[in-house]
């Protein structure tokens, strides 16, 4: 078969794009060589619709002690009762709970879009703002912070079906047992989407939400470190609060409804090398050099962070307790999109990001979001923050600076040397 020349060398080109630029994007990482390895192996090529044990396929064998083995690992790491480990994605796995729980037209309460909150917890153009009734909390103008009071004064107003707390852009910890008291309070079901922050929290370096939520989403790829996916996790199972039963009149557990909206509910064959995968990053987090990292993230980004305010910008809420930042860029004078788009042509990658109360919109916003998880993977401890700090607060002071800019771009590659990537390949 003659090699597809094209996509290898464009597969080489992204290759060299990641070795040589600064990667700040909060929601991405670099996996290990061998979880890479397990994602490009022979379970592509297998079809495994259903659960180990259960499938519909036959030649399941094998596939089936690789899905058993992620499931395992994922419940030591978390010290769960159930885990499922299908979901193509964050969102996927965030649909499958609301398919497991809701009827189109139940009300949910999750953050809102704009002050941090993420697409599938109720934004009018996701799914979830499109069959559900959705509404929102914020955070308060003041500090950045959840603002906890309105979340209740919202829950015990409406009354939703399910409460949602988790972030994209939110860099403190949550409270999970106050919210849990409200939902209690209302009848409703608690659901934490710890996409961002789940690394740390299974190093115990954040907030335990598996006491307090009934049910728990991540994906796998953020600061997990693990190929791209989603899982679904219950710290302890439960009969699910409306009774349905099965075709022999036994209650159905929450397992059981979490199962069937995943398959074949909202997917179909699972992707078993991304399973594979996730198998060894599941292990690779069980290790104690994982331990350390998750600490050094959480290092890596209070110095960024302190950097970032000694250079008087505004990061929201003052400062971070997890891996990522918020930046409002307004007292700095540009948008948003403008300072994502000057710092890529430095080889800094970023995302632009609306900050709470933005007089922007989505596609040009008022700030930008920053993340320490893959320059921690590269290897960078809390003092080469300044060097990250100092050339961002160069390109962003002097955007339309092309001298500048290409100067510091050379600056980028020749410090990213010292941090090899893949130096097998």
């Amino acid at each position: 078969m003659q090699r597809d020349t094209p996509i290898f060398d464009l597969l080489a080109k992204e290759l060299q794009r990641q070795r040589s630029g600064i990667e700040l994007i909060a929601s991405e990482n670099f996996t290990s060589l061998q979880v890479m390895q397990a994602m490009g192996s022979v379970p592509t090529n297998k079809y495994a619709e259903g659960y180990p044990g259960k499938r519909y396929y036959a030649g399941c064998e094998v596939v089936d002690e690789m899905e058993n083995l992620a499931i395992d690992r994922l419940k030591q790491i978390f010290n769960v009762e159930y885990a499922n480990v299908q979901p193509h994605s964050g969102a996927q796995a965030n649909a499958a709970v609301h398919l497991a729980i809701l009827n189109p037209g139940d009300k949910i309460l999750g953050l809102d879009l704009s002050m941090g909150g993420h697409l599938t917890h109720g934004s009018n153009v996701n799914y979830s703002g499109k069959l559900y009734e959705a509404h929102f909390y914020g955070v308060q103008k003041e500090n950045g912070l959840v603002d906890y009071e309105m979340l209740e004064q919202k829950a015990r107003e409406i009354k939703p079906k399910l409460i949602i707390v988790g972030a994209s852009a939110y860099s403190r910890d949550w409270d999970y047992a106050r919210v849990r008291k409200v939902a209690d309070e209302v009848g409703c079901l608690l659901m934490a989407d710890i996409a961002h922050p789940a690394g740390l929290i299974a190093k115990g370096l954040l907030s335990d939400p598996f006491d307090h939520c009934h049910i728990v989403t991540s994906t796998t790829h953020k600061t997990l470190r693990g190929p791209r996916g989603g899982i679904i996790m219950m710290r302890k199972d439960f009969e699910n609060p409306w009774g349905h039963k099965d075709n022999k009149g036994n209650t159905k557990m929450m397992s059981h409804l979490l199962d069937m909206a995943v398959f074949p509910g909202i997917q179909g064959g699972p992707l078993m090398h991304v399973i594979a995968a996730k198998a060894v990053a599941f292990g690779e987090i069980l290790s104690d050099d994982y331990t350390q990292y998750a600490h050094q993230v959480q290092k890596n980004a209070q110095a960024l962070a302190a950097a970032f305010v000694a250079r008087e910008y505004n990061i929201i809420s003052g400062g971070t307790e997890n891996h990522l930042m918020l930046i409002d860029l307004r007292n700095k004078n540009i948008s948003g999109k403008k300072a994502e788009q000057a710092l890529v042509k430095a080889e800094i990658t970023a995302n632009k990001n609306m900050v709470p109360f933005d007089d922007k919109s989505a596609f040009v916003t008022s700030g930008i979001r920053f993340g320490t998880a893959a320059i921690t993977t590269r290897g960078m401890k809390e003092t080469d923050m300044q060097f990250i700090a100092d050339v961002v607060d160069r390109v962003l002071m002097n955007s339309e600076d092309t001298a500048t800019i290409e100067a510091v771009k050379k600056e980028v590659n020749a410090f990213m040397e010292q941090f090899p990537l893949y130096p097998e390949l």
